[in-house]
């Protein structure tokens, strides 16, 4: 599949010059999308002795992933979440909205923050069939909608959605999609609740904070102007509201392990 110009590369900090895998993606139903993101389906091979090792800024929501070695019930990942492939195998994965985490738990998402349970601790009995549908071909796109049909009829006893439920998802949604917002106090402002309500309801159903949400989009849009060469250093540092290059350096090598250069150069095709 070809490279795609949305949120799932901008997420993804990728070297260019990989080519042990492929992932297939599927938009969420629309009658989902408050619940669900997307899939994604990773098919790699490694040659023997090697690794590939993925490294994704991730969103503020939870995930599902399932792949012979395992299969987990993903909370969101306050610092970089990291997967080495090796051999010949493949994944499933679907990434919720952010509020659906908590409605699938039971309680509140601060609980999974950075671990993870095993699948069917949550959605009992979905790994086997998951397994069996994908195992015989995992590039096949008719297992992959088997595969999303076992999902989907999981989430849609969670329909209709709450209020609560609603606000969760508008408020990550003006984050990620509005850069002008650099402060909480912006966020409490455009979204009317008071600091305090805010910082509790992140916590409770995100498991993150307000500030964390706002840090973490910056990151995205920083790894994404510089995967496109937009601007210098310096303007990139700027735009994204940073007192200085050196601080915007420092914070992308504190959650990447990459300085903005290292990335630049991982990033540009090979």
């Amino acid at each position: 599949m070809g490279r795609a110009a949305d949120d799932v590369e901008r997420a993804h900090l990728r070297d260019a010059g990989d080519r042990t895998f492929t992932i297939h993606r599927y938009p969420a139903p629309d009658h989902l999308a408050g619940l669900l993101r997307r899939y994604w389906i990773p098919v790699w091979d490694v040659p023997a002795g090697e690794q590939a090792v993925q490294k994704v800024l991730q969103y503020p929501l939870c995930l599902l992933i399932t792949t012979p070695a395992y299969s987990r019930f993903v909370g969101p990942n306050r610092g970089l979440g990291t997967t080495v492939l090796e051999g010949r195998s493949w994944g499933f994965g679907a990434m919720f909205a952010p509020a659906a985490g908590a409605l699938l738990l039971g309680r509140p998402v601060r609980t999974l923050t950075d671990t993870h349970l095993e699948l069917d601790a949550v959605l009992p009995g979905l790994t086997a069939p998951l397994i069996d549908v994908m195992a015989p071909d995992p590039s096949d796109p008719r297992a992959h909608a088997i595969g999303r049909a076992l999902v989907e009829e999981r989430l849609e006893r969670l329909l209709p959605m709450d209020d609560e439920s609603e606000l969760v998802n508008s408020i990550v949604e003006r984050v990620e999609t509005d850069p002008s917002i650099t402060t909480v106090t912006q966020l409490c402002e455009l979204v009317r609740l008071p600091e305090r309500t805010l910082q509790r309801l992140c916590s409770r159903r995100l498991g993150l904070s307000p500030l964390w949400l706002i840090r973490r989009r910056r990151l995205h849009e920083a790894a994404d102007r510089l995967r496109d060469g937009t601007g210098s250093l310096a303007d990139t540092a700027a735009d994204l509201g940073y007192s200085d290059q050196a601080h915007f350096s420092r914070d992308f090598k504190a959650s990447t392990g990459m300085t903005p250069r290292e990335f630049l150069l991982r990033s540009q095709p090979r």
